[in-house]
């Protein structure tokens, strides 16, 4: 049985409920991993800005990972190693999202773009990460310094198609996946949520093997697949369940809580 030595959480889905809070339940969860001398932090789709409300309340130390795990920033949020999506890769992806309708969005290290301020997801993302979006009328100035780019859609189904075009269209110079049902995010090449938990385990010399990981979508396989051991919430889909070693109650129910128990309990070397 391993001893686990630092947990990674996502954030939206797993480490806060539906509405965008962190429970007492949560915080109390993490303050217990750090009396048993365990590590933690946190890797999330969101952008840079998005985490700082849970670095105080959480007492993170440790480096977090944003834009899927392809930005490592300290926890005041000053960069550690940072990569950009390519330009030729970013336009293309723009070019498929909008020959699939959805609503896009652009984000740099500091600024979150759009053409519609009216989009369908748009509230839900400004109470997500406690900022404003900035209107644009041409993405085209940004290319260079594209961090995330993302199509906001309610047809689940439509997102996956585009995820398939875009993947097949950028090759090996992009990663398109669904961070919620909802968002279908294209990110930097070679970087996601799993390079984000050997970037920890060098950065604290443990092996990958003493790393917790919990999360709920798609985007969490990669994390899944480089822990030694992974926690699917219950408000998981089936096919991340499966994935998963162990699965714990949805984040409605405290199942963050849960899951840092089951961890405690198995896995906690006490």
């Amino acid at each position: 049985m391993n001893r686990i030595a630092l947990v990674v959480s996502d954030v939206d889905g797993t480490l806060v409920t539906h509405d965008k809070r962190l429970t007492d339940g949560a915080k109390r969860a993490v303050r217990r991993l750090r009396d048993a001398g365990i590590g933690f932090t946190i890797v999330s789709s969101r952008p840079t800005a998005g985490m700082r409300f849970l670095i105080e309340p959480l007492g993170i130390t440790l480096p977090v990972g944003s834009f899927n795990g392809s930005s490592i920033v300290d926890p005041q949020l000053d960069p550690i190693e940072q990569h950009l999506i390519p330009a030729t890769a970013a336009r293309r992806s723009l070019d498929l999202l909008e020959q699939f309708g959805v609503d896009i969005w652009l984000f740099t290290n500091d600024a979150w773009l759009t053409r519609n301020g009216d989009g369908e997801y748009v509230p839900n993302e400004k109470r997500a990460i406690r900022a404003d979006p900035t209107i644009v009328e041409d993405f085209c100035p940004y290319l260079s310094s594209a961090c995330k780019i993302v199509g906001a859609s309610s047809d689940a189904e439509l997102l996956r198609r585009c995820q398939a075009a875009i993947q097949e269209a950028v090759g090996a110079q992009a990663t398109a996946v669904q961070s919620q049902s909802y968002y279908l995010d294209v990110t930097p090449p070679g970087q996601d949520k799993g390079t984000f938990v050997e970037a920890m385990a060098k950065r604290l010399d443990i092996s990958t093997d003493a790393i917790a990981t919990i999360g709920d979508m798609q985007n969490d396989l990669a994390m899944f697949k480089k822990s030694g051991l992974s926690v699917a919430m219950g408000n998981a889909t089936e096919d991340v369940k499966k994935q998963a070693s162990h699965v714990t109650g949805s984040n409605e129910e405290e199942g963050f809580a849960g899951a840092i128990e089951f961890i405690l309990k198995n896995h906690g070397g006490g």
